[in-house]
């Protein structure tokens, strides 16, 4: 079970803090425990991958559209404020995940990091979990997908180098937003757009392939930005792009309606009309595999347009909406009979 933490170490006053945004305004709680497997496997027809690594639970960028809220209800916290103000840090991830791979377990497949909660939270610039996981990978081979928010993740550009040199290693980072007010009023724990694009660029740089998430679609709010996003990431050396829709499932959606109502009063009812137009007119959510992450209709329709026209204008290579990550190709020089995780 989960131990709490009387004196957690503060990443805003570590070494790290040059990565890291503002502190939270609200007291956060900090629970460790000693998990017995770090690799989570995935049973959905809708997302393009079969294991994933998660060293933390809830996350402190407390996006409020984060699907994974209700997971933090299986260790009796609460999918609301407990989500971004309690977190479990998986003390022994790098040692269970090293054992896993060790006894060939994921053997041949890519791993992603970040498949449930941001591997590259603020923690994360205290604990070192996801550095050391990629350590792991980097020694024995294992290509990974990483999806994140956190700007943090630059600071392993050594390591994810490495791993693209030895097997497969491609980073996309998620920018649903670029205006800074309304990324603080949705996303309000994560780095501002521009430090995410920054540490975009960085990884491209040192040769790390990369990609952006324009994800979720919020319609009435980040649609129209779609060009803007897609020409920003491509700027920062980005070649990869994929999107998939707003999900709502359980009480994520209570959670969303309630910021955005609060966040933005003036165009709240617009978005969630939206929303309500892309799941068919009459809810906010679809749970249905093969629905859940894409929209219907005509305006689901110019969306996926959008998108696929800019990024075919712009060079980059996309996935088919709807799913959860991008199509990345995989180890050039594969591990035990790497398969290839996402085909172009």
């Amino acid at each position: 079970m989960p131990r709490p933490v009387d004196n957690p170490p503060n990443p805003w006053a570590s070494q790290h803090v040059e990565w890291l945004e503002e502190p939270p305004t609200a007291r956060i709680e900090v629970f460790e425990e000693e998990a017995r497997s770090v690799l989570t496997e995935n049973r959905s027809p809708d997302i393009g991958f079969r294991f994933s690594v998660n060293p933390y639970r809830g996350c402190l960028h407390a996006c409020a559209y984060c699907y994974a809220r209700p997971s933090h209800q299986y260790l009796g916290f609460g999918a609301g404020s407990d989500f971004e103000r309690k977190i479990v840090v998986k003390t022994n991830a790098p040692e269970v995940l090293a054992r896993e791979l060790e006894r060939g377990r994921a053997d041949g497949e890519a791993l992603v990091f970040s498949g449930n909660t941001d591997c590259y939270q603020g923690l994360e610039a205290s604990y070192g979990l996801t550095r050391r996981c990629l350590e792991v990978c980097r020694d024995l081979e294992v290509a990974v997908n990483v999806i994140t928010k956190g700007a943090l993740v630059a600071r392993d550009v050594d390591v994810l180098a490495a791993i693209a040199k030895r097997a497969d290693a491609s980073v996309f980072v998620s920018v649903p937003l670029l205006d800074d007010e309304v990324a603080r009023a949705i996303e309000p724990g994560a780095p501002r757009p521009a430090r995410r694009l920054a540490a975009l660029r960085a990884l491209s740089d040192a040769g790390v392939r990369t990609g952006v998430s324009v994800s979720p679609i919020l319609p009435g709010l980040n649609d129209a930005t779609i060009p803007a996003v897609l020409s920003a990431a491509k700027d920062a050396g980005a070649s990869m792009a994929f999107m998939t829709m707003l999900r709502l499932p359980a009480e994520v959606e209570d959670v969303f309606v309630a910021r955005v109502r609060e966040a933005l009063p003036l165009r709240a009812e617009r978005i969630l009309r939206a929303v309500r137009e892309l799941r068919g007119g009459e809810q906010l959510n679809d749970s249905r595999f093969g629905e859940r992450m894409r929209g219907r209709g005509e305006r689901w329709r110019a969306i996926e347009g959008l998108f696929k026209l800019h990024a075919r204008r712009l060079g980059l290579e996309t996935s088919e909406v709807g799913e959860a990550v991008a199509k990345a190709r995989t180890a050039s020089r594969p591990r035990r009979g790497q398969l290839r995780l996402f085909d172009p």
